[in-house]
């Protein structure tokens, strides 16, 4: 089996714009059953590959003694692949150049070793651009990401703020569990974890929250302890927390899938009480019910509907609301390579669908109930604007502070950020209905 040129294949199909990364690896580690070492090069290659795309492309672009427009999309991800191995994985030169043109049919193969060769005799000399002189640019280069991203990066941030923001995610964050409180303490399972070579970590917010910090395949782990925890970020953990779901109360999940927020309500619940689903995406909800049952949850029912129509006969009926809307994602782009070459003008339709949802959740509310209203994006837009504007028309809700371990909100909101939080970029925001 040849990675390499899976690799390859699966890069063609990412950059055609036939499947997301996630799902054209996925599909081939099925297909020719990738497990192992093979595994972890082939989901390195890949994703390493996209990640560093534009910084790769600059580099050709140098190199090249070709325009940018003669050199064909084949040839380029073959170049990128090269150049990815000799630079970021640190392949040894002979090794990663001969595997590399071996992809190349013959009418480009003597331009690839050219200019792989070429790459390695001039690599001291090739200076990124610089930042003085034209920030956004430079950490667009540096870092992989459109111009356009990063001057929007940079007017909210600022240029130093961005270009740590930036350097947070281009490092790869440890897998973290929440740790299934029905079944075993978090002090316990970290023991079991333990006991079993694996380092952990436990998280500094969150009180049921693991950090693994080596890789291991989430497969091999469930497998073992059967149900003692689910992949959640400490950032979506602290959501939950905000929500302070108790035992008996009646939540709602307007836009549930794929279930972890409802999980961990249904963790605090006890499980008791009921958790009502909700996603736009029926063919999701099957996510829902059978993590529900992985974990030992049967107070979860899940059904298909659109968060920004009414439901008219559960109105004032709920004590939770959980809305986590959709949003833009530039918060998980470090676990979502795709998202940073998002068009970041398509966030513009975002605000209106984001406030139309909150708007109808808090109508299932009682009087004295909780809304947890989160995204997992970072621009104020998205976030502290909606919250502000729900406010100024629902006067008969207010903010209300709330702590996460040793993080302390008392605004009653909080943008959490991967260079000053360790976690993903995430908002959360408490709210309660006063009359």
């Amino acid at each position: 089996m040849n990675i390499r040129k899976l690799a390859l294949e699966t890069l063609s199909k990412c950059e055609s714009a036939e499947q997301y990364s996630n799902l054209a690896l996925d599909a081939k580690i099925k297909k020719f059953n990738i497990v192992g070492d093979d595994r972890a090069l082939f989901t390195v290659l890949v994703y390493g590959t996209i990640e560093h795309k534009l910084t790769l492309d600059y580099y050709i672009s140098v190199l090249s003694s070709l325009p940018d427009s003669k050199i064909d999309s084949q040839t380029r991800n073959i170049l990128r692949l090269g150049l990815y191995q000799i630079i970021f994985m640190r392949t040894a030169d002979h090794a990663a150049v001969n595997e590399t043109v071996s992809l190349a049919p013959a009418r480009s193969r003597g331009f690839v070793n050219a200019l792989l060769r070429n790459f390695i005799r001039k690599r001291d000399q090739i200076k990124l651009p610089d930042k003085a002189s034209d920030a956004a640019y430079s950490l667009s280069i540096e870092f992989s990401y459109p111009s356009t991203t990063v001057k929007k990066l940079i007017d909210c941030l600022g240029v130093d703020e961005t270009e740590n923001f930036l350097r947070a995610l281009g490092t790869p964050p440890p897998l973290t569990l929440r740790t299934n409180t029905l079944k075993v303490g978090r002090d316990k399972l970290s023991e079991l974890l333990m006991a079993s070579d694996i380092k952990v970590k436990k998280t500094r917010f969150s009180p049921y929250g693991i950090k693994l910090l080596e890789s291991r395949a989430y497969s091999e782990l469930d497998e073992k302890f059967k149900g003692m925890f689910f992949i959640q970020d400490e950032a979506s953990q602290i959501a939950t927390a905000a929500l302070d779901a108790r035992p008996n109360d009646i939540v709602m999940d307007i836009c549930a899938c794929p279930g972890s927020k409802s999980f961990g309500a249904a963790m605090t619940m006890e499980n008791k009480g009921r958790i009502l689903a909700y996603d736009l995406s029926k063919s999701k909800l099957p996510l829902i019910l059978s993590g529900a049952n992985r974990l030992g949850i049967d107070i979860i029912s899940a059904e298909a509907h659109d968060g920004r129509e009414l439901i008219s006969s559960l109105e004032g009926s709920a004590d939770r609301i959980i809305c986590d809307v959709p949003c833009s994602g530039f918060g998980v782009i470090a676990k979502k390579p795709d998202i940073r070459y998002k068009d970041i003008s398509a966030i513009a339709k975002l605000p209106n669908i984001q406030y139309d949802i909150i708007t109808t959740a808090a109508k299932y509310l009682k009087i004295g109930g909780i809304m947890a209203y989160s995204t997992c994006t970072i621009f104020a837009e998205e976030n502290e604007n909606i919250v502000s504007e729900f406010l100024k028309n629902n006067p008969n809700f207010e903010l209300v502070p709330f702590k996460a371990g040793e993080l302390e909100c008392e605004k009653g909101f909080i943008t959490l950020m991967p260079h000053i939080h360790g976690t993903d970029g995430f908002f959360v925001a408490k709210l309660r209905r006063i009359k």
